[in-house]
């Protein structure tokens, strides 16, 4: 019998091992667990999925509960620096050895059940939470929704702020199949809130037949702004003077919005002040989220990872040069992951980019920079593409290349952002 770990390092390798894959979906191994394990955390509780904009959406309703001064706990995947970042209670992230203590009771209880890495990670952090004295628990869904093992969990109300492309070989390949695979986050006679302004039909048939209370944007809320501020209409009313959120980028409203949707469905239990909200939104923080790093050249950290986040990220950086600054140059730092739509996510960034340095990334699900290199040349014949061995190395040539009114984005991935990141010393 192989010998438990003693430190969080120890014990991020060994759930590694316990399951032959990366990804299996499903939720009768979570739910086995979750019941031996006996504990429940009992309040209010948010689960938010979609395609992008779930960790925005997530920060936002941390951070304005926080504000109105509950105890909240925040659970979502993956991170950027350290694992620890994923189990967060009023805003700090879970020590080390709280999530050893955590991890040895999750295997205490599954009695040999096989789990992934992220079904143990997410058990943990259920065992966390329900040793806090929490107000609130926000949960993002890892893949999807209806087989994720954070669905295992009861909310009291569901957020999807987006259905894209993604994922295809697990959720579908169109929009009405990963729609209803989404949507089944939301919950009989709960408010299920809905964030894409054009929602697949299967995601509101999915609402209607389970009789959620399904409130949808553009129907059931709304907001509108100006260059100075923004008002959010709801079934409760208005709230007007409302700051731009602090996070960065043309979708940031539209994520905003729904979270307040969420926090209006759930006001007698959560109330929320207009000043609650005004400050959460002013003090909000998510790491590599279109996140400007201060200095010149102008670095751009971003995780978009797929083609709706590209067709985002493009249109961020579009706003930029007009509302800021004309940029002389924008080079990209660029790695991904094999699985992903490449070619479409390049497709998007067309007339972005004036020079591609791209990287290779770890692990079996990593591309080679030369099959970056490879697709950039057939949908961009005309662009300028360096190879390199590492995201910290395709950084500092972009670096070297780039003068002060020239700008970097360094996107695709996840270990994309996090590699310069360490590099930099930035914090998570």
């Amino acid at each position: 019998m192989e010998t438990l770990p003693d430190d969080l390092a120890g014990w991020l390798a060994y759930i590694e091992r316990q399951h032959p894959k990366q990804i299996a979906l499903g939720l009768d191994r979570v739910v086995r667990v979750r019941d031996a394990l006996a504990i429940d955390v009992r309040c209010p509780t948010f689960i938010v999925a979609g395609t992008n904009g779930k960790g925005s959406t997530c920060a936002m309703l941390e951070s304005i509960l926080l504000a109105a001064g509950y105890r909240v706990g925040l659970y979502t995947s993956p991170h950027l620096l350290r694992y620890n970042e994923r189990v967060r209670v009023d805003a700090r992230a879970a020590d080390d050895a709280t999530l050893v203590e955590a991890f040895r009771r999750v295997e205490a209880a599954r009695e040999g059940t096989p789990l992934t890495y992220f079904e143990l990670g997410t058990l943990a952090a259920w065992v966390i939470f329900a040793a806090a004295p929490l107000d609130a628990l926000v949960l993002e869904i890892g893949m999807g929704g209806r087989l994720d093992a954070v669905n295992a969990f009861e909310p009291d109300c569901s957020i999807l702020t987006s259905v894209d492309l993604d994922h295809t070989e697990y959720l579908g390949d169109t929009r009405e199949k990963i729609g209803w695979e989404k949507a089944h986050v939301f919950r009989t006679g709960k408010p299920a809130i809905c964030g894409d302004p054009q929602p697949p039909a299967s995601v509101i048939d999915y609402a209607t037949a389970i009789g959620a209370d399904l409130r949808l944007v553009g129907r059931d809320f709304s907001f509108e702004g100006d260059s100075q501020q923004w008002l959010f209409r709801g079934m409760r009313g208005r709230r007007s003077g409302l700051p731009y959120p602090a996070l960065r980028g043309a979708n940031q409203l539209l994520n905003a919005a729904a979270a307040l949707a969420a926090l209006e469905s759930l006001h007698e239990r959560l109330p929320v002040s207009a000043q609650d909200i005004r400050n959460g939104l002013l003090l909000v923080e998510l790491p590599g989220r279109f996140q400007m790093l201060p200095g010149r050249p102008a670095v751009i950290l971003d995780v978009a990872h797929n083609p709706h986040a590209a067709a985002v990220l493009a249109e961020n950086l579009d706003r930029m040069g007009d509302a800021e600054l004309e940029f002389k140059r924008t080079r990209a730092v660029f790695g991904m992951l094999r699985d992903k739509d490449v070619a479409a996510v390049v497709r998007h960034l067309k007339g972005s980019i004036d020079e591609w340095h791209v990287t290779d990334l770890p692990g079996p699900r990593g591309a080679a920079a030369a099959a970056l290199a490879a697709i950039i040349a057939t949908e961009q014949p005309w662009a300028e593409v360096r190879e390199h061995a590492s995201p910290r190395a395709a950084f500092a040539a972009a670096q070297e290349a780039s003068g002060p009114d020239d700008r970097i984005v360094v996107f695709g991935s996840f270990l994309t952002v996090a590699d310069v990141m360490a590099a930099l010393g930035t914090k998570a």
